[in-house]
């Protein structure tokens, strides 16, 4: 594997200890039916869509800076609110 692959199986391992501690629990539980996983998994989902909204509104107010300058990424960021 390579080491972003390695990187991400650490995090795995890190999630799920938290996940242990905070619901007592693990992904091996059986007391939720197919449905409630896939509301689970819906809502993470929708978390995973609002963050990737953020951070492309960041991006382009990152661009706009690099491309025409702060005042002009102000006035931009001013004139939508």
């Amino acid at each position: 594997m390579s080491k972003h692959e390695d990187e991400v199986c650490k995090k795995i391992q890190q999630r799920a200890g938290v996940g242990k501690k905070k619901y007592g629990t693990t992904m091996e539980r059986t007391d939720l039916s197919v449905h409630e996983w896939l509301v689970h998994l819906q809502e993470e989902l929708m978390d995973a869509a609002v963050y990737v909204e953020r951070l492309m509104e960041e991006f382009k107010d990152i661009e706009l800076t690099m491309k025409y300058g702060r005042d002009f990424a102000q006035m931009m960021r001013d004139l939508n609110g």
